[in-house]
């Protein structure tokens, strides 16, 4: 079994690079200290608040407009999808997980793959490897620029709803042409990708990550002299590396306090040791870090995708183990082999040697890992996802108490919850 990341040494900081603060005086932080005593009250906020994101409830105790206590509450959408998983096929699980964050549907399937690969002891092609590292940065380019979109609203910009969705809409564009759908793909498979990608693929990525950086820049040209904007984000919900650490916090939430922890790095999977790239980190741990962190993390996976199509190896783009994926549709004409290989998997799926494994990808919110155990029948015994949104959400309260309430608003964006894989 996988060693847990956080037992892994790291502190390689010479490997990342640390984000400038612009050159703006820190903004005074006002209005936390009252002029009266008031009574402290008791408010819900959500589930269904429209700055809560997702079915998220929160129960806060307020002394004026100062949040002296919080508590995140949830359960709201329960779906009891890692249960589900337990009565389906190995193969027919992917739709399963992918749902369960609807924004990085990438990684959770490249978990969950990986997992059961490791079970199977099966070898990925390289073209297969590269393919997925195309589409998780791709990804993980779209979830950021949703949460850029949704955040900026919370604090006020409305444009950055457009702008976020606009370039959003070209990657969900791309994944239409490698898989056919845009959302829930279900590109990913056991031993590869389902399908190689189409002709012009390469050259609609190209011209998106020609085209990102520019946009990105554009964006901050509006945000990092925007003195409202600064005043919602500098200074505010400051947590320290330790707090964080110890709550076990990943992702850019950490990094931002100066933490290099990416898994990408940590503990490279796939083909991410082929690709050179930086990991942004911050220096103060605020709002205004997160926000920066996530903006130059855009740019770097643009960086890595232009590698990735630089260096895309010829050959298979899934495993030519017929025990574990479907053999070619060419040859059922021709191969009575192939034609009882895929009735048997088709019927009653790949059967998996006994065990269990644990398998962490750097996911746009951090370690995202699946814990997969075998009993050696065709479905798995239990399907366990540790999704970053989970944990995460306890940084919650060291960022929103002793702020103000409007400031809590803005800690809700920079952590950037997914209700559907907090409850699942």
């Amino acid at each position: 079994m996988t060693d847990r990341p956080t037992d892994v040494p790291y502190r390689e900081r010479e490997k990342s690079v640390t984000l400038e603060r612009l050159d703006q005086p820190d903004l005074p932080i006002e209005g936390t200290e009252l002029e009266h005593e008031t009574d402290l009250f008791t408010i819900n906020m959500g589930p269904h608040h429209p700055a809560t994101h997702g079915v998220l409830r929160l129960l806060l105790t307020l002394q004026g407009e100062v949040v002296r206590e919080l508590t995140p509450l949830i359960g709201y959408v329960h779906t009891g999808i890692e249960k589900s998983c337990e009565d389906q096929a190995y193969w027919k699980v992917i739709p399963f997980v992918e749902r369960m964050d609807y924004l990085s549907y990438y990684f959770n399937m490249g978990a969950y793959c990986m997992a059961v690969e490791k079970l199977l002891d099966v070898e990925v092609p390289p073209r297969a490897e590269y393919l997925r590292v195309i589409h998780w940065e791709l990804n993980r380019i779209a979830s950021h620029l949703f949460w850029v979109a949704t955040s900026m609203l919370d604090v006020g910009a409305v444009t950055f709803l457009w702008w976020g969705c606009r370039e959003r809409d070209y990657v969900l564009d791309l994944f239409e042409m490698s898989s056919g759908q845009r959302l829930h793909t279900r590109y990913f498979q056991v031993g590869g990708v389902v399908e190689d990608i189409p002709p012009g693929f390469e050259a609609k990525v190209r011209e998106f990550c020609t085209m990102l950086p520019k946009r990105l820049d554009q964006y901050e040209a509006v945000l990092d002299k925007n003195e409202i904007f600064l005043q919602r984000m500098k200074g505010v919900g400051v947590v320290d590396e330790e707090t964080l650490l110890g709550l076990g916090v990943t992702g850019p939430l950490l990094r931002a306090t100066g933490n290099p922890w990416d898994m990408r790095k940590a503990m490279p999977y796939s083909a991410y040791e082929d690709f050179d790239f930086k990991i942004p980190v911050g220096t103060v741990g605020d709002n205004y870090d997160r926000y920066r962190v996530r903006m130059a993390e855009m740019r770097e996976s643009c960086r890595i995708v232009e590698q990735a199509l630089d260096g895309l190896p010829e050959g298979d783009w899934i495993t030519d183990d017929r025990k574990v994926a479907l053999p070619p549709r060419h040859e059922l004409a021709t191969s009575m082999e192939a034609l009882i290989h895929h009735f048997k998997l088709v019927t009653e799926g790949m059967r998996v040697p006994p065990g269990e494994v644990y398998v962490p990808v750097e996911s746009p919110r951090g370690e995202l890992g699946c814990f997969v155990v075998s009993d050696g029948s065709a479905k798995p015994a239990r399907v366990h996802m540790r999704d970053p949104s989970f944990v995460n959400l306890q940084a919650l309260k060291p960022m929103g108490e002793g702020g103000l309430i409007a400031d809590l608003i803005a800690c809700i964006a920079m952590l950037d919850p997914i209700l559907g894989g907090i409850d699942r």
